[in-house]
């Protein structure tokens, strides 16, 4: 659970309205977000379904794990039973003392008024089950409202409609997540022929031609001021992709023509959201997309017991932003071996922020950066 609570964070992001200082009311409800909650991510919901209803809620930063403040009603009340939320009512008074502890000048906290629940879009192609997408299963059981679109809805331009995209499981260099152990398998052959057909509906010659245009409209819904949050395979793919865009580095038996000779000379950085001066695994039988990856940790440390990274700590105050997308009730978080398991650090960019490592490792695990209006988060592992 403590995965999908840092996923969630991204969530209450969106709704972020300002950081004018509330007024509290006569009687608020206070919804704690440390291990004093029962339910951490139907708390998530449940605020969510608050916004919905046109109220207005408090993030306090920093505060008990994040915890949130709003107004008491039967209807608030009512909605967090339901969902076994833990609450606690306060009165006006000790509303007012803890909003005065949060914003003290001496606290490393800060109050985010929270008015606008965000339109949400998963990006997963038809057929794929919440349970292969931490972040869906989180949307799912958390009872969070989402549309789930693909290629032909970006292509569309339907990106536009949200304020938040996700995607995980997705390689944006058109070679089917580079599985090409399993091409004689039914699944690969149909995945093979959905997206040749969906290539040739668009007017491409090859699948890598469709991603590419794919990946160019979701940086530009990003600079547009979207938000997009990414993890594992979907968050490396798409930056060899941007990358490769005047050039070819997909192996023949994955598109029927080899790779540009020069492909290598040709990546263009300065068109990529949070990666540099990577190298893309040209081998078509190497389940590794770059050297963005640095992969699982060695055998000898891949104990699931003690995987773990820590989030930094950031100033609530002065950098808002990524402390929201650090607020969790714990601040070491149980790591996850995927497809891109973890990130390079000498492969970042120097103004993407880095807000979680692995301790003693050359490695990060979750990072933030903006681009244009917008900005995007990257969080590593399955």
């Amino acid at each position: 659970m403590r995965l999908r609570d840092l996923l969630l964070t991204a969530l209450a992001l969106l709704v972020l309205v300002g950081l004018a200082a509330p007024s509290a009311p006569a009687q608020d409800l206070l919804i704690p977000m440390d291990e004093q909650q029962e339910n951490h991510l139907k708390a998530y919901g449940a605020v969510y379904a608050t916004l919905q209803e046109g109220q207005t809620v408090d993030w306090l930063l920093n505060y008990r794990g994040g915890s949130f403040l709003t107004s008491a009603s039967d209807a608030v009340r009512r909605e967090l039973r339901v969902r076994g939320v833990s609450f606690a009512a306060v009165g006006g008074g000790e509303a007012s003392k803890i909003i005065s502890e949060v914003e003290s000048d001496g606290s490393n906290k800060s109050v985010v008024p929270l008015e606008k629940a965000p339109e949400i879009a998963v990006y997963a192609p038809d057929g794929a089950v919440p349970w292969d997408d931490a972040v869906r299963l989180a949307l799912e059981y958390a009872e969070v409202p989402h549309d789930v679109i693909y290629d032909e809805e970006v292509l569309d331009g339907d990106l536009s409609s949200y304020d938040w995209l996700h995607l995980h499981h997705e390689d944006f260099t058109g070679q089917f997540g580079k599985f090409i152990r399993y091409r004689n398998e039914p699944w690969y052959i149909q995945k093979q022929k959905k997206a040749e057909a969906a290539a040739k509906k668009f007017g491409f010659q090859k699948v890598s031609q469709l991603k590419l245009a794919v990946a160019e409209r979701i940086k530009n819904y990003v600079s547009q001021g979207g938000f997009l949050f990414s993890m594992c395979s979907g968050t490396e793919t798409l930056d060899i992709a941007l990358a490769a865009h005047k050039t070819d580095v997909v192996p023949e038996a994955y598109d029927g023509d080899p790779v540009d000779p020069n492909a290598l000379d040709k990546l263009d950085f300065s068109n990529t959201l949070a990666f540099r001066n990577f190298t893309p695994n040209l081998n078509a039988h190497e389940y590794s997309h770059s050297n963005i990856d640095v992969g699982p940790p060695p055998p000898n440390m891949r104990d699931p017991s003690l995987d773990y990274f820590t989030l930094f700590e950031f100033s609530a105050k002065w950098d808002p932003v990524p402390t929201m997308l650090t607020q969790n009730h714990v601040a070491t978080v149980k790591g996850f071996v995927g497809q891109s398991t973890a990130y390079n650090e000498e492969v970042l960019k120097e103004d993407v922020v880095v807000m979680a490592e692995a301790p003693d490792r050359p490695q990060v695990r979750y990072v933030h950066g903006t681009l244009g209006q917008g900005t995007f988060t990257f969080y590593s592992g399955h």
